[in-house]
């Protein structure tokens, strides 16, 4: 019985960077398209910070697909690291 519970307990690290990785990208993606829809006279200036962090990042329409290639790998590895810090938690609790 516990081994059928450590197995359930744990968590696959590829689907929760696969999570990660659609969150992130989505999520940056939505963003950059809702500033550029709602528009005026200077788009995002809190946003378009990020380009310092994410070369060729801004505010515009080829930069929102920029943004959702860095949101998906930033979301990716963090899913990732989550997931296997997660699981080692998991099997050193279980020993």
């Amino acid at each position: 019985m516990d081994e059928v519970q450590r197995t359930i307990i744990r968590i696959h690290a590829n689907v929760l960077t696969l999570v990660g990785a659609l969150t992130g990208g989505v999520g940056l993606f939505l963003m950059t398209v809702w500033l550029l829809l709602k528009g005026g006279a200077q788009v995002g200036p809190h946003l378009q910070l990020l380009g310092q962090y994410f070369i060729g990042y801004s505010v515009t329409w080829t930069g929102s697909l920029v943004g959702f290639s860095y949101g998906a790998l930033v979301g990716g590895i963090i899913g990732w690291t989550v997931g296997m810090i997660y699981n080692r938690v998991v099997d050193f609790r279980w020993r």
